[in-house]
C-alpha cells in the first residue's frame, strides 16, 4: 500500500481513516510506552519527588515540617561541603587528566598493525569487564603497605614502603591511580574512532610533508574529537559521582582526606535517615553536574569538529 494513503475501518457504526503514516506512528507510540511510563513512574516521578522533599525537614521518623529552601542554605554553610566536593573535584580532575591521556596512548599503541594485536586487546580490555567490588578489594591487596604488589615492585628499586591508604598524603593520589585501571574501556572507545579515520587524510598530509607529530595534530585529532568529547562528558558527570571506591577502600578516611559529596550524602540518607537534607544535597550535585556539562558542550565549537558542519 503507498505511503499516505488512507486505511478505512468498516467495523462499528463510524469509518476510521487512518494513513500509513498515523499507523505506523501509532505502532511507535505503542512500543516506546513501556519505556516512558516506566519512565514517567521510577525516574521523573522520583525526582519531582525527592525536589519536593529537599524543602521539608524529613527523616520519616517525625513529622515532616517545611522549611524552604533551608536544607540548600545549611548543607552549603556546613563544612563538609566545601571539602567533600574538594576530594571530589580532585580526584576527578586528576582522574581525566591522567586517564583520558593514557587511554588515547594505549588505542594508538593498539591501533598498530601489528601480528597477534587482537589477543593484546582483548587482554587490554579486560579489567573494564571486572565488577567493581571485586576490583577494588583486589586494589586494597595491591595498595597494601606490608604486602602489596606495588610496595613490592617499589622495594625492588629500594624505596621504601609508601602507606598508600592510610595518610592523607597518599590516600587521594592512590585513588586516582587505581582509577587508571579502567583506562581500557577508554581505549577501546578510542580504538574505534582511530580506525575510522580516512586514510586519504593521513596520505594528503604525508604528500604535504607532514611528520608524524603533525599528522596526529592535524589529522588525528580533529578526526577523534567527538569520542573525545563523548570521553569527557561521561567522566565530568560519572567522576563528580564517584562513590563505590572511597566507601569499599577507605570508607573516607583518613581523616576525611577521600570522603567524596556522594558519600556524605549516602551516610546522611541511608545512616542518619534525613531524607530532606539527602535530597537537597542530590539536587545540589545535579546543578553542579549540569553547570560543568553545559560548560563542555559550550566549549565543544571550538575544539570538537564534525564532518560536513560548516562552522561560522
Amino acid at each position: 500500500m503507498a505511503a499516505g494513503r488512507p486505511i478505512q475501518s468498516s467495523a462499528g457504526r463510524g469509518r476510521v481513516h487512518l494513513t500509513q503514516r498515523r499507523r505506523e506512528a501509532l505502532v511507535a507510540y505503542a512500543l516506546i510506552s513501556p519505556w516512558f511510563i516506566a519512565f514517567l513512574v521510577f525516574t521523573a516521578g522520583a525526582m519531582v519527588y525527592s525536589f519536593g522533599l529537599s524543602l521539608f525537614r524529613a527523616d520519616f521518623l517525625t513529622p515532616a515540617r517545611f522549611v524552604g529552601l533551608g536544607n540548600y542554605t545549611r548543607w552549603v554553610q556546613d563544612e563538609m561541603f566545601g571539602l567533600s566536593l574538594y576530594n571530589t573535584v580532585y580526584m576527578l580532575v586528576f582522574s581525566i587528566g591522567l586517564g583520558m591521556p593514557v587511554s588515547l596512548a594505549a588505542s594508538l599503541l593498539l591501533n598498530l598493525r601489528l601480528r597477534g594485536i587482537a589477543f593484546f586487546r582483548t587482554v587490554f580490555y579486560m579489567p573494564a569487564l571486572v565488577s567493581g567490588v571485586a576490583t577494588f578489594v583486589l586494589w586494597n591487596i595491591i595498595l597494601n603497605k606490608d604486602f602489596g604488589l606495588l610496595n613490592w615492585l617499589l622495594g625492588l628499586a629500594g624505596i621504601a614502603p609508601v602507606p598508600w591508604l592510610t595518610t592523607t598524603t597518599w590516600a587521594k593520589p592512590a585513588l586516582v591511580l587505581m582509577n587508571l585501571w579502567a583506562a581500557g574501556g577508554g581505549s577501546i572507545l578510542y580504538l574505534a574512532a582511530l580506525q575510522a579515520v580516512p586514510q586519504e587524510l593521513y596520505e594528503s598530509a604525508s604528500i604535504d610533508g607532514a611528520g608524524r607529530w603533525s599528522r596526529f595534530r592535524h589529522v588525528t585529532l580533529p578526526q577523534i574529537s567527538p569520542t573525545i568529547f563523548l570521553t569527557l562528558v561521561t567522566g565530568i558527570i560519572g567522576g563528580l559521582q564517584v562513590f563505590l571506591s572511597t566507601m569499599v577502600m577507605t570508607d573516607g578516611g583518613p581523616y576525611y582526606s577521600t570522603t567524596t559529596y556522594m558519600l556524605v550524602l549516602y551516610r546522611t540518607a541511608w545512616r542518619d535517615l534525613r531524607w530532606g537534607y539527602a535530597s537537597a544535597m542530590a539536587w545540589l550535585l545535579f546543578a553542579i553536574i549540569m553547570l560543568l556539562t553545559l560548560l563542555v558542550f559550550r566549549s565543544s565549537a571550538a575544539w570538537v569538529y564534525y564532518e560536513g558542519e560548516l562552522r561560522r
